[in-house]
């Protein structure tokens, strides 16, 4: 009998790390970092409650730090299996998780601690990693197999498919939201027999995707004309790309006003390379203005700010600008110190083009506190604060509840379990599965064990 043990993402966001085993043959899907709430240092730095050492191969979905953050720690404690994932993910993992370690070293070191992993453990964790493509399967034992089939979230996002003693469970990963800009549609659990599902919206509805360029274009004109500065927290892995697809096309189309407008974040611009360097995984639309001769990420105005003093000579252009910067939830990086400078301005803006988790500045802000604390230093906030829902790279209430649906058309699906969100967003989506579906849909706890 096969069993899957949650070890992470349950009734939480973050710290995705799922345990399957079937015949003997222990796998790992994900094996991310715990972010935003008050015990996700000490979960971090935890033992892991399994042995790395037995792990045949881990799995990643995509390459957001959720999903990925501790897989040198996994290393370090033992694991030497397989690592798979398509090859846009290992490259965005593998320059992501440098940057983690910098700012790691940085916390432990005022922590007076040793960092959760090392440059020895990245290097040794590089070693074992395996480039997939999307549809090809992967033999782990007797009867034992997995196929990654495209999740449109980011660049090489997958849903993870393992068929084991006569059955399919499908782990969704993050799941896209159709339509995006740049990449294709996500792929449908066929024939399911389980399936665990994220639920960062199972009890929300975004914005029509239709709007949301509009209501951006409004956002972006109104804060110029004000002179305003237009802040936009935005995480390095796609959220971004989307961003500068669509300034670029507003600019091409004379729809915006030609101001400064500056990509202030290393990560961003390192992976947005990563991008041009896998054209093959985006829908027809980005791929024949490609082919046009556009650069999708590049036009007249925009500054590539790599160095900190690229980054404060922003500081030095009067008048109206736009501001692209991680964090994508403000809890580090470049966009505090803009945030620090600009909160207090009411000629500006602050955008939120992404989900702000429990804990975090940019939830505290978008909640609507009327001051912070940014480095020690109290900052009122007086700026206009905006979000544009449609932004979300995450599918909705909606999106996931047709996904699910499809995969119950079979009639195989015996149960859904709910993961990667709160646990009110968890339990709403769960109650709508199995009242449209008639599957048994469930929360389940953290470190609990099903049998399948």
């Amino acid at each position: 009998m096969a069993k899957l043990t949650f070890y992470g993402g349950a009734q939480s966001v973050t710290g995705s790390n799922y345990l399957l085993e079937s015949g003997g043959v222990k796998i790992l899907v994900d094996c991310g970092m715990f972010q935003g709430s008050s015990d996700a240092e000490e979960k971090n730095y935890g033992p892991f409650p399994y042995k790395p050492s037995e792990l045949s191969a881990v799995f990643i979905s995509h390459s957001h730090a959720d999903h990925t953050g501790r897989l040198p720690k996994l290393h370090k404690e033992g694991f030497r299996g397989k690592l798979y994932a398509t090859s846009p993910t290992l490259d965005m993992t593998f320059i992501a998780l440098p940057d983690n370690l910098s700012l790691m070293e940085d916390a432990a070191a005022r922590a007076n601690h040793s960092p959760l992993f090392s440059q020895e453990d990245l290097d040794g964790l590089s070693g074992l990693a395996e480039g997939v493509s999307y549809g090809q399967e992967i033999e782990l034992g007797p009867d034992f197999s997995a196929v990654f089939h495209d999740a449109g979230h980011i660049l090489g996002s997958s849903i993870i498919e393992f068929r084991f003693e006569g059955k399919k469970i499908y782990f969704s990963g993050d799941l896209g939201n159709p339509p995006t800009p740049l990449l294709k549609p996500f792929e449908y659990p066929l024939d399911a027999d389980y399936i665990i599902v994220e639920s960062a919206y199972g009890d929300r509805v975004h914005e029509d995707r239709s709007t949301r360029k509009q209501k951006l274009r409004s956002i972006v004109k109104d804060t110029i004309t004000k002179g305003g500065t237009l802040m936009i927290p935005s995480f390095a892995m796609e959220r971004t790309q989307e961003l500068l697809f669509e300034l670029n096309d507003m600019h091409n189309a004379g729809e915006i006003p030609d101001v400064p407008m500056f990509l202030d974040s290393p990560l961003a611009i390192l992976l947005t390379e990563v991008y041009q360097k896998y054209p093959e995984y985006f829908n027809k639309e980005a791929a024949y203005i490609i082919k046009s001769g556009d650069d999708l990420f590049n036009f007249p105005g925009l500054t590539y700010c790599r160095t900190s003093e690229e980054s404060k000579n922003i500081n030095g252009i009067l008048g109206p600008k736009v501001i692209i910067a991680g964090s994508g939830m403000s809890t580090g990086g470049r966009i505090l110190h803009h945030e620090r400078r600009y909160l207090s301005d009411p000629n500006s803006t602050l955008l939120f083009i992404g989900f702000q988790a429990e804990g975090t500045l940019g939830r505290k802000i978008f909640d609507g506190a009327k001051e912070v604390k940014i480095f020690d230093e109290k900052v009122p906030i007086h700026c206009r604060i905006e979000a544009i829902g449609g932004y979300s790279a995450h599918a909705d209430q909606p999106t996931l509840l047709s996904w699910i649906a499809k995969g119950a058309e079979a009639g195989h699906l015996k149960n859904v379990f709910a993961v990667q969100g709160e646990t009110a967003s968890s339990a709403t989506l769960c109650g709508l599965i199995t009242a449209s579906t008639h599957v048994p849909a469930t929360v389940p706890n953290l470190n609990q064990t099903v049998e399948l």
